[in-house]
């Protein structure tokens, strides 16, 4: 696929995903190939550790990576496109004195890999001419030689293509026969063959999957002319083929069919499809203070955008400004050990290991072991996100584990952990939860935001939206957004549903850096309500 399609296929409601086609295309049978064993890349890291050292390094790491893609797209009752790209090489990243160097290469000889460790250590020795206080690398124990393997039970790169086609075309009948008028769907797949050595003694070897099934639906009113769209309730997960394979017991209740680690997309798009005519008869909202439920279909962005970037360390430092700002959680606000960032239901925590998450790994690209903290701790901002050479400025003795580069290619930096309000401690349903409002929103899947320079003032859409009246869900609403500062949104949380509505949302591809990289995240998070919050009409002129 030529990137003019797939900019045209972007244009008609996929596009949002920016989805990144890393590497060269290639045949589909070589996806399963294994062109180098552990042995080997070993061997060639081994090479890329000793030429740094003779060169004058004081550290380096060494990432081999295989990164493969793959990604169908149907419109109808056409496929549209079917691509398998794979990029293979090595990056080397390197201390001396006192200073960061990196190189790569795809060029997987002996000789050009020592060649490029010791480029990596000019460019290093180059930039400490103009380096301020040298680099303060937090300690890390060596490994020795481990492995980690993303608890798949189906690969999707195993699953042939025709399977693939089969099911989105049976998505696209299922939303024209319903009433669609028209109906994108895709299945993107992603593997990540990692391998990581160290001078401090690490040789990690790592296989990482994801996924992402998902469909835009568009209903037409032949009458006025007027579009209504609903996107697909699913999450992109860290999982194998076996995510569209669901299971009775993942069912959650609720308004439309959803799930927890399964995903249902032919019950999804018919319930879609409804939606989407039924945005048509929908009422506009009328503005006003309101109790917003916030689904975790929904719920994931605003957590993603007002928790997760602001608690990244670098921003909160102003290292990262130029891709979508600081953060207002300034270092003055973490000491003082008392700073409200919300209410006391509110406890959210940094994992690397929840199990089918987009940011699962055993290790990071630092060779850290990866853990899970806590950020906010009863509504009190407690910590951040930090790697290696960020530890020391909050007095961590040791990395937290969240470094990351999303190819070979390019140097690995502090990217977001899966970012998760925990759920509620007493039993409640979403049902429980809408009877206790008298004035509300009911917010499912999420749609167009913006967010200030510092992740403070906001604004949120969504996909769907009911009225609540009296304990009751009356009827759909549309022209919906919320508007409020991260503080204030937090502080109005007032009830957390438990742990059987907890669900996992996420990001395939959240954007930082620059130049810039794609990392994927996840969200978690039970339904959720916030009092008082101020709602918009977004049709309305101002």
């Amino acid at each position: 696929m030529k990137r003019r399609d797939f900019v045209q296929m972007a244009g008609l409601g996929i596009g949002g995903l920016s989805l990144p086609f890393m590497g060269k295309e290639l045949p589909i049978e070589a996806l399963l190939d294994n062109p180098y064993d552990t042995a080997l890349k070993k061997q060639l890291a081994d090479i890329a550790l000793n030429a740094a050292k003779t060169k004058g390094a004081t550290y380096t790491d060494v990432r081999i990576g295989r990164y493969l893609n793959q990604f169908v797209a149907t419109r109808e009752k056409k496929v549209q496109a079917v691509v398998n790209t794979e990029s293979y090489g090595v990056g080397i990243r390197v201390i001396a004195d006192g200073c960061w160097g990196f190189a790569a290469t795809n060029n997987m000889s002996k000789d050009a890999i020592a060649d490029c460790a010791m480029r990596a250590v000019a460019v290093a020795k180059a930039n400490a001419k103009i380096q301020g206080a040298p680099v303060q690398l937090a300690p890390q124990k060596g490994f020795g030689e481990v492995s980690w393997k993303a608890p798949i039970e189906i690969n999707a790169f195993e699953v042939p293509i025709k399977e693939k086609v089969d099911l989105l075309m049976q998505v696209n009948d299922a939303a024209l026969t319903g009433g669609a008028s028209f109906i994108n769907s895709l299945i993107f797949a992603v593997n990540e063959q990692k391998y990581f050595a160290s001078t401090d003694g690490s040789y990690i070897d790592q296989d990482i999957h994801r996924i992402y099934p998902t469909f835009t639906v568009t209903k037409i009113d032949r009458a006025t002319g007027k579009f209504e769209t609903r996107n697909a309730f699913s999450a992109p997960m860290g999982m194998g083929y076996e995510y569209l394979h669901p299971r009775a017991q993942d069912k959650v209740p609720g308004i439309s069919t959803r799930y927890k680690m399964r995903y249902d997309i032919l019950e999804d798009v018919k319930a879609a499809v409804k939606d989407a005519e039924d945005k048509h008869k929908a009422k506009s909202v009328e503005p006003g203070k309101y109790d917003v439920v916030l689904d975790p279909t929904h719920l994931w962005l605003t957590i993603h955008e007002s928790v997760g970037h602001p608690t990244e360390l670098d921003r909160v430092l102003g290292y990262e400004a130029n891709y979508a700002g600081t953060s207002f959680l300034t270092l003055d606000k973490w000491e003082s050990k008392k700073f409200n960032f919300g209410s006391k239901l509110v406890n959210i925590v940094a994992d690397k290991t929840q199990a089918g998450s987009l940011g699962a790994v055993g290790y990071d690209d630092e060779g850290v072991k990866c853990g899970k903290w806590d950020l906010i701790k009863d509504g009190i901002l407690v910590n951040y996100q930090a790697i290696r050479d960020q530890a020391h400025i909050i007095g961590l003795k040791a990395s937290q584990g969240c470094c990351y580069s999303q190819g070979w290619d390019d140097v690995q930096f502090q990217r977001m952990p899966n970012v998760s309000l925990q759920a509620g401690k007493t039993k409640l349903s979403v049902d429980d939860m809408i009877k206790n409002v008298e004035k509300g929103i009911y917010i499912l899947g999420n749609g167009s935001f913006s967010i200030d320079q510092q992740r403070y003032n906001f604004q949120f859409g969504g996909q769907t939206f009911y009225e609540i009246a009296n304990g009751k869900i009356v009827g759909m609403l549309k022209d919906v957004a919320y508007q409020s500062n991260t503080q204030e949104f937090w502080n109005a949380c007032t009830a957390i549903c438990d742990e059987s509505d907890y669900r996992l949302g996420g990001s395939f591809n959240d954007g930082k850096g620059q130049p810039s990289q794609s990392s994927a995240v996840s969200h978690g998070s039970a339904t959720a309500r916030f009092n008082g919050v101020n709602v918009i009409n977004t049709a309305r002129k101002i």
